[in-house]
């Protein structure tokens, strides 16, 4: 039971769970790969509004209406757009905020507080800018649109400057985004909603009670959530309050956690069980017990995310980015304050916030919260953070209309092609900076949270390499694994390559996956007890099949150890502690298929080929050396 085929390159791995919990990995690729989409539909909107105004605003201004018995609700398709579908959008940060919390970077509580401080200052900064600018001058009530980043086109400017800019990075500002959209939210709620009918606002948390209430007694099918969220919606619109709140709360209602040894067990139980005897009733117990192995929040981000990214971000784009373009239009855009203040709110103030409060989290926490980056890193993120769209063109389309609108919007993308250019700038002078000091100003001296759960110990662990190593490489494998042994000469290319690196391998026998894995992990470990553990842990890797009896004896007779003796371990099960305190230790860490690798313990997400290795040990000796200069 694997994820793909072996001929899929050097990513494949024989998994125990169906998707594993990787916090940022699917997130970043699906956010940056958008960033291009979205690009796209910013300028058809232009194109579009540009060749004809009045049909650009007679589409989006025409009304849809739903009708339920005598009652019916009818909405401009703009206003279906900017507060249904992005009711969509936020219940994707909202579960992406729940996981984070759960199992990713911002599941050490302390590791918070950092992105919190710079996320709210990020929009506090701005806003005091925009008011300034606009103090005197009547348009003070459009300060919400001058204060959020949007998440797409910041991580889209990540993947664009590729390797100048660490990966830390992106987790930093995705952290700051998630905090950045919970903020202008809760903005748009309270500071951009009509009058509140009271009534209808009761029959809104009358609705999300009940959802509480299902999620804590564990109800699992999604109809029930779909229908209730469905009706919140419909109540939060009739009270005046608009009703994309209503897919933040769903999105935090969602928990995410890692998939339990027994339900992986049962899982692979009843798919057996289906395989012998293919009924609809098997099928359907099959599908229920692979669908309880996974949490909702994976299963939900794996679905809604695209969907959100490609298509419902892309089409706000295109319903609100149409803006008429002329040197009168610019020239009068830019004497304006509302374009003035949207401006520099986000290309001054973003990147003064940014600085000044991971500086002063530093300082009054004396050095216990930093970033995850370093400075230049950071300097580099504030500038990113100028990048307003989404949320900026969302809070303006309330606060604004007419001219002032349009001038809003030509803020919001003037800021947008500021920030990418001043970030390019940025990276620039940071690679014209000496290696070492190029080095620390990208990665810093921060701890990373360590994924590996037990420490390696030199006298129980197999390890290759010098024990004092700056590198440590931990694997989990399974000798009867296809994909362990495709990545065994790469082990063995990255240890020729780097002679500062020790690679430990660790058992990870998936017994209701590969039948002769267990007696793999035993063999090598009666290798062990005669001091040919590599010689064997080789030869395991190289061969295909399911390993018997008969052939793990031949293989030690072919190592020359004595065969009576390793007969002996295999039928006493003598290594079976050793095995099991492995598996315990992959179970502690979140280890769900094989190979699963970690670098000095931090667990590597992506391909396992030399050159993706090779870049993880690079950054993992180089923040090594950081952390202690005399080495």
């Amino acid at each position: 039971m694997t994820d793909s085929s072996p001929d899929d390159g050097f990513s494949g791995q024989t998994q125990c769970d169906g998707p594993r919990p990787t916090p940022w990995r699917d997130f970043l690729r699906t956010e940056t790969g958008s960033a291009a989409v979205l690009l796209a539909a910013v300028l058809a909107a232009l194109a579009w509004a540009n060749a004809d105004l009045s049909s650009y605003d007679r589409f989006w201004r025409t009304h849809v209406g739903l009708s339920f018995g005598s009652r019916s609700l009818s909405l401009e398709v703009r206003d279906w757009v900017n507060s249904g579908l992005m009711a969509v959008f936020f219940f994707v940060v909202g579960l992406e905020a729940r996981r984070e919390r759960d199992l990713g970077e911002l599941r050490d509580a302390r590791r918070i507080a950092l992105p919190v401080f710079v996320g709210v200052s990020g929009m506090v900064v701005p806003v005091a800018i925009y008011l300034l600018i606009n103090a005197g001058d009547g348009e003070t009530h459009g300060w919400g649109a001058a204060m959020s980043t949007d998440t797409a086109f910041a991580l889209g400017m990540l993947a664009l400057l590729g390797k100048r800019l660490p990966t830390g990075l992106r987790t930093f500002i995705l952290a700051v985004t998630v905090v950045d959209d919970f903020v202008a939210l809760a903005v748009i709620t309270f500071g951009y909603s009509k009058s509140v009918a009271p009534i209808a606002l009761l029959v809104a948390l009358g609705i999300l009670g009940v959802i509480v209430l299902l999620r804590h007694e564990g109800v699992r099918p999604g109809g029930w959530y779909a229908v209730l969220g469905a009706a919140a919606w419909v109540a939060l619109w009739e009270s005046g309050i608009d009703p994309v709140v209503i897919g933040l709360v769903m999105g935090l209602l969602t928990f995410a956690y890692p998939a339990a040894r027994g339900d992986l067990e049962r899982a692979s139980g009843l798919f057996r069980r289906f395989r012998e005897q293919p009924t609809p009733e098997l099928e359907r117990s099959a599908r229920i017990g692979l669908a309880t192995a996974i949490s909702p929040n994976d299963r939900l981000l794996r679905m809604f995310h695209p969907w959100s990214s490609y298509a419902i971000v892309p089409v706000f784009a295109l319903a609100n980015a149409g803006i008429q373009i002329s040197g009168d239009e610019l020239s009068r855009a830019f004497t304006s304050p509302v374009t003035l203040g949207i401006v520099c709110a986000f290309v001054a103030g973003k990147p003064i916030a940014v600085l000044s409060a991971a500086w002063l989290t530093q300082h009054f926490t004396h050095g216990r919260l930093r970033p995850p980056v370093g400075w230049g890193a950071v300097a580099a993120g504030g500038t990113i953070a100028g990048a307003g769209f989404t949320v900026s063109l969302l809070i303006a389309t309330l606060a604004f209309d007419g001219e002032q609108l349009e001038n809003a919007k030509i803020g919001t993308l003037t800021a947008l092609l500021i920030s990418f250019v001043l970030t390019w700038a940025v990276s620039a002078v940071i690679g014209l900076l000496p290696k070492e000091r190029r080095t620390r100003a990208l990665l810093g001296t921060a701890e990373s949270i360590i994924d590996l759960a037990v420490p390696v110990d030199p006298e129980l662990d197999k390890i290759r390499g010098p024990l004092d190593a700056p590198v440590t490489v931990v694997e989990y494998g399974d000798f009867d694994c296809p994909y362990c042994g495709r990545a065994e000469p790469i082990i063995r290319e990255l240890l020729s390559d780097f002679g500062d690196v020790r690679y430990v391998w660790r058992h990870m026998p998936l017994t209701d996956v590969h039948p002769g894995a267990m007696l793999g992990a035993e063999a090598s470990e009666a290798a062990h007890d005669q001091g040919a553990f590599w010689e064997m842990h080789d030869l395991l890797l190289a061969r295909e099949g399911t390993l018997r009896f008969a052939e793990a004896v031949r293989l030690a007779d072919d190592l020359g150890l004595d065969t009576e003796r390793f007969e002996r371990h295999l039928r006493h099960h003598r290594g079976m502690g050793r095995i099991e305190d492995d598996v315990d230790s992959a179970d502690l860490s979140g280890v769900s298929g094989t190979p699963t690798f970690f670098i000095n313990g931090r667990r590597h997400h992506g391909a396992y080929d030399i050159g993706h290795l090779s870049a993880a040990v690079r950054t993992a000796r180089q923040q090594a050396a950081i952390a202690d200069p005399d080495s």
